[in-house]
């Protein structure tokens, strides 16, 4: 047997609800009715009967050899203008003046008229001449003295006449509000149809579940959005990408302590694609898409290990720029000894190459006696290289020293490589003269890395913008070296100080365990 859908036993559920509630409803009012019109006809009844006994008539009737012939007419009177169904006045003994059935009169008032005859007033449902009725027994007084009794009543069939007329109303009202409630239930089912595309409970179970081992299993991280910037979702993949809390879901973007930029892009109106933005431990790609019901489905995957993976490359490609170079100079160099001795002049041929290799030889042995760590020696060796190519010079500092390091020289080569490339650039375009000073030492428990150059320098603004993603002096295609340098400088819990003593001073400060 198919499945009902949700939507169908949710309409099923609501009917038998809603016809619940407007029977009960109804038997309810109809009770209700009931019991109002049973009281209203027991305060007619004993208002009919105390005006009937307060009348004079009754008094001047009862001193008369035959009260009867005064007391029916009036009696009959009485009833018709009042629409009781009887009135029977009677003596102190129970024995008839009146009745609307005249073969009565004379004969014993079938009731109670203790308490009338004690003074109060009676009130009870009866079943006498006329059958079960509602009935008021009122006494007549003269002198302080119970004289005569005063019986009103409605007969219990009058009061369901009466009431029929109601039920009928109640009736109706109960099938109006059965009709509208079947209508509204329709319509709400409807809705639920169409948002839950037919599908029964067990298929949203299993959906759900589904949905659920889904986002926990996928590697890329999954955010959604809704228009105000608010997180709806968030997979474990994206919480430990971004590193946020568990309980995100229902937070503000921008309360979770992300990049600015990375927020800012987030919150955009257009969409993101491949876009690399580095957090503190991260560097992730982010894409974002509009959905239909104004938020964004944002997608996020690690491009930490590329990135890596890049950086290497880089440097390698930086060592072989800088074997290029130097495999240049060396060139020049030879050609022009070639023609020393072509031109048969030996001595200048030999003095000319020996101070070459001299000056060569100088400045390796003072960047390998000074730093020990052998990447960090190579790095600076090419970059030296590639610094007189473009037409600065690179200062290695007398205090530079350092033996071994405990850092990974990835993250070294990361940090100091993409520093000196940032000098160079400034240096360039600084004064006639360009120089970048490059300081490695160990002071105490720390590892400085210190670069300088004699550019133009950095502003506030600029120097507080100079780590984050994106930010270039050049064009906006490039300015993913510094956020690296800062993301790997914030891993270790170093810093980095920015000063203007030449031109822009970079100072980075490690742990020289290289414990992160």
């Amino acid at each position: 047997m198919r499945e009902w859908s949700l939507a169908r036993q949710l309409l099923v559920l609501q009917v038998v609800i809603v016809g619940v509630i407007v029977g009960g409803g109804s038997i309810l009012a109809y009770l209700d009715a009931a019991r109002n019109t049973e009281d209203t006809a027991r305060r007619e009844v004993v208002a009919v009967a105390k005006s009937v006994a307060d009348t004079p008539t009754l008094l001047m009737a009862l001193t008369t050899p035959r009260p009867t012939e005064i007391l029916q007419p009036f009696a009959e009177d009485v009833r018709h203008d009042t629409g009781v169904d009887f009135i029977t006045i009677m003596n102190p003994e129970g024995i008839r003046f009146t009745h609307p059935n005249p073969q009565e009169i004379g004969r014993h008032f079938l009731g109670n008229t203790k308490e009338a005859l004690e003074g109060g007033v009676l009130t009870e449902t009866f079943v006498g001449t006329l059958g079960p009725s509602v009935r008021a027994v009122v006494p007549v007084f003269s002198a302080d003295r119970v004289v005569a009794l005063v019986a009103v009543g409605i007969t219990v069939e009058a009061i369901a006449d009466e009431l029929s007329g109601q039920l009928v109303a109640v009736i109706a009202v109960g099938v109006a509000a059965l009709g509208v409630g079947l209508i509204g239930t329709y319509f709400v089912s409807a809705r639920v149809r169409r948002q839950t595309r037919g599908m029964g409970p067990a298929r949203l179970g299993r959906m759900i579940d589904y949905h659920e081992s889904i986002l926990h299993a996928v590697h890329e991280g999954l955010m959604l959005l809704d228009r105000h910037g608010t997180v709806t979702l968030c997979n474990d993949a994206a919480r430990d990408l971004l590193g946020v809390p568990e309980d995100v879901d229902g937070k503000k973007l921008s309360s979770l302590g992300l990049p600015s930029s990375l927020v800012n892009r987030l919150l955009s109106d257009g969409p993101v694609r491949d876009e690399i933005h580095v957090t503190d431990r991260r560097v992730i790609v982010v894409n974002k898409s509009k959905l239909p019901t104004h938020g964004a489905v944002v997608t996020l995957r690690d491009h930490t290990d590329l990135q890596a993976l890049t950086g290497e490359l880089d440097s390698v490609k930086g060592f072989a720029e800088s074997l290029r170079s130097q495999a240049h100079e060396a060139a020049n160099r030879l050609h022009t000894v070639v023609s020393l001795i072509e031109l048969d002049r030996t001595d200048e041929a030999v003095r000319f190459a020996t101070e070459e290799l001299e000056i060569a030889q100088q400045l390796t042995d003072r960047v390998v006696g000074a730093v020990g760590e052998p990447v960090l020696a190579a790095l600076l060796l090419g970059k030296t290289a590639e610094a007189s190519e473009r037409g600065v010079e690179l200062v290695i500092t007398p205090d530079t020293h350092i033996d071994e390091t405990a850092m990974p020289g990835r993250d070294l080569v990361t940090i100091l490589g993409n520093l000196i490339d940032n000098a160079l650039d400034a240096a360039v375009e600084g004064t006639e003269a360009p120089k970048v000073f490059v300081t490695v030492r160990k002071s105490n428990s720390e590892l400085i890395l210190r670069v300088a150059d004699t550019g133009p320098g950095l502003d506030d603004e600029t120097s507080r913008a100079a780590f984050t993603r994106g930010w270039s002096t050049k064009d906006s295609n490039r300015g993913l070296g510094l956020a690296l340098v800062g993301q790997t400088v914030r891993r270790y819990g170093g810093t980095i100080e920015l000063g203007q003593e030449i031109g822009a001073v970079f100072t980075v400060r490690l742990p020289a365990d290289g414990r992160s």
